[in-house]
């Protein structure tokens, strides 16, 4: 009963901009995590981001100065503002939700970054 749809994935060349979209619906409490996690091929599943309900957010040192997570409480939508992408970016992107003793995941969306 809670979903996260995602949005904004795509093929983009080193240096460029791309923004993702994840809104949330569903029973979920107005207390709340979401963030972005990512997944190369052959690597595990690593955090990128997250952002509480009160918009404390948190970044891998990866992506610091380069992505910006933002969140619209009224959608329960998250973004994530990607500029100066690497090809070394490039991996399916998981939109996250924590909710009380409840965790989501979105389907993913892949970012390919071309060098």
């Amino acid at each position: 009963q809670v979903q996260l749809v995602e949005s904004g994935g795509g093929l983009v060349q080193a240096g460029g901009s791309l923004r993702l979209s994840c809104a949330a619906s569903g029973s979920i409490f107005s207390i709340n995590t979401m963030g972005w996690y990512r997944q190369a091929p052959g690597k595990q599943r690593e955090l990128v981001a997250t952002i509480s309900s009160s918009s404390s957010a948190n970044y891998a040192d990866s992506v610091k100065g380069r992505f910006t997570i933002s969140r619209d409480n009224a959608k329960n939508t998250v973004y994530l503002q990607m500029n100066s992408l690497k090809p070394e970016d490039t991996a399916v992107y998981y939109c996250y939700l924590h909710s009380g003793y409840l965790d989501r995941w979105g389907q993913g969306t892949q970012i390919t970054v071309s060098s």
